[in-house]
């Protein structure tokens, strides 16, 4: 699947929120788009999601003209999951899963016995299959979050938007949540999702993503693109970045003052 954006622009009254912003992602990676607050990011994903109508440019899945699915095509091509979110009724994880399955029902269908079992397929895919019983509300954070995922997957959409699912999860569930995220994209899903956190790219993305005023200021792979020079100046504070000897990896922290561990270089 590929995801195409071309000149978007768009404005709330007549304040420019999109400018010409243009990219290509392609199925099979992860992509961390990061942005300080105000930066466009939600806007963005709201017009690809349809939920804006008034965007100039052109959008376009797997060549197709978003104008030109019906929501029910839509829902077919992309799927949205959101931050963790409370629901009034005490829903069963099963059934939370299933409600994914609403795209492929008729008008008036309901779940049946294949909707369950492409439900317990996604929760076997996300390693919960153990809490299917449990209560959603009652489950933790990360819980919840690998839930809304399951969910997205049982709508049978290749491509996945999330808006900064780790933004309300402790370390250990944000490492959870992008570990399984990082799979999808190996099993071939488009998986573009926003953060404020530079290492969730540099540990689990294929390539990162920088608006700055409205637009992209830089797409590439995370240790190429997300340079001690862009996050200053994207982040408006001192960072310095360091690259890990044993592993490679590269880590971001603020300040020169910091202390770092031993096999760790500075890295310009």
């Amino acid at each position: 699947m590929e995801l195409m954006i071309k000149d978007l622009e768009f404005s709330y009254q007549k304040h420019p929120v999109l400018k010409r912003t243009s990219f290509t992602l392609k199925g099979g990676q992860l992509i961390c788009v990061l942005g300080k607050n105000g930066a466009g990011k939600s806007t963005l994903f709201r017009c690809i999601l349809g939920f804006l109508k008034g965007f100039q440019g052109t959008i376009l899945i797997d060549d197709i003209r978003l104008n030109d699915y019906s929501e029910r095509e839509l829902a077919k091509k992309i799927a949205y999951i959101p931050q963790n979110h409370n629901f009034v009724f005490a829903y069963p994880v099963i059934d939370m899963v299933m409600m994914g399955t609403a795209a492929s029902l008729s008008l008036f269908g309901s779940p049946g016995k294949r909707e369950r079992e492409k439900a317990l397929e996604a929760l076997k895919m996300t390693g919960i299959e153990g809490l299917k019983n449990r209560i959603y509300s009652q489950l933790s954070g990360g819980e919840q979050q690998l839930v809304l995922i399951a969910r997205a997957i049982t709508q049978e959409a290749r491509i996945l938007l999330l808006d900064e699912p780790c933004a309300s999860l402790d370390y250990g569930n944000q490492i959870r949540v992008m570990s399984e995220l990082k799979n999808l994209s190996e099993n071939g899903y488009l998986v573009v999702m926003s953060t404020h956190n530079p290492e969730h790219a540099f540990y689990f993305a294929h390539q990162a993503m920088v608006m700055m005023d409205g637009s992209v200021k830089a797409l590439g792979e995370p240790s190429n693109v997300l340079t001690k020079e862009l996050l200053e100046s994207l982040y408006q504070v001192p960072i310095d970045i360091y690259k890990d000897e044993n592993s490679g990896r590269k880590i971001c922290m603020p300040g020169k003052e910091n202390q770092i561990c031993g096999n760790c270089t500075t890295v310009s």
